[in-house]
């Protein structure tokens, strides 16, 4: 699936949140957003994933403008694991990811087998298939996130949304859980807090600042000292190490280096 954002805007509160965004993930392609706090991130994956309507613009999925969509069919296109997850009632882990399978039900259709055999193949994907009858409410923070990344694999759709995954995981996770994703040949749009994450599992990266798009490109091409000071105001290293990785190194500002441009 080929999932496209063409002139977005958004304003909320009077704010101009995004201010023109145009950005695009072909098909089986991950491609990640970074920039600082507020810079517009997670309000583009929301005006994608149909939290919130554009002011301006469109978001496409297969060139079909998204609000030409039923929710339902966006449902069937598009999963979704935010950052943060709430629920009033005291669910189990596997109600929850059962929640993955109703975008393919119709009313008052009851779960079958067939659910029953997603949840729990979604479950041992991400490693939580032993706490299938615990209360979500009662998991860590890292644990609720796979779970949410379980459900949102038992959804069963050709595109996921991510909004900073690996928030709340330790390093462990974090490269499981991204491991797991980039396994998974789909289109995957994602907004990366971590550079290191980024360049190690991105294909492109949408650099954004202050709700403009200042610049896009593969890692390699994106992910200089110079884009690193102008978007975060920070100074950076960044070198390929002996595994031919990608990597960030920052300094704070009273160790600067002139050997950083």
């Amino acid at each position: 699936m080929r999932v496209e954002a063409c002139d977005v805007q958004c304003v909320l509160n009077a704010n101009r949140i995004l201010k023109g965004v145009s950005m695009y993930a072909s098909q089986r392609e991950m491609v990640g957003l970074i920039g600082p706090n507020g810079s517009g991130k997670s309000t583009l994956l929301k005006c994608i994933y149909r939290i919130l309507r554009p002011t301006g613009g469109a978001v496409k999925l297969d060139g079909r403008d998204l609000l030409a969509c039923t929710t339902k069919e966006s449902a069937r296109a598009l999963a979704v694991v935010a950052q943060h997850n709430y629920y009033n009632f005291d669910f189990s882990v596997q109600d929850v990811v059962l929640m993955g399978r109703a975008p393919h039900k119709r009313a008052l259709d009851r779960d079958n087998a067939e659910d029953y055999r997603i949840v729990a193949q979604a479950l041992e994907t991400v490693g939580m298939t032993s706490f299938a009858q615990r209360s979500f409410s009662t998991l860590s923070g890292g644990e609720q996130q796979r779970v949410i990344l379980a459900r949102a694999l038992a959804q069963q759709t050709p595109c996921l949304i991510l909004d900073e995954p690996t928030n709340h995981l330790d390093i462990k996770y974090q490269l499981q859980l991204m491991d797991l994703v980039k396994g998974l040949e789909r289109t995957v749009i994602t907004a990366v807090h971590d550079l290191n994450i980024a360049a190690m599992y991105c294909d492109r990266l949408y650099a954004l600042k202050d709700g403009k798009i200042v610049g896009q490109g593969t890692p390699r091409e994106l992910l200089t000292p110079q884009l690193i000071r102008k978007v975060y105001e920070v100074d950076a290293e960044v070198y390929e190490d002996s595994h031919g990785i990608l990597r960030v190194l920052y300094y704070p500002d009273g160790a600067r280096k002139e050997t950083v441009q």
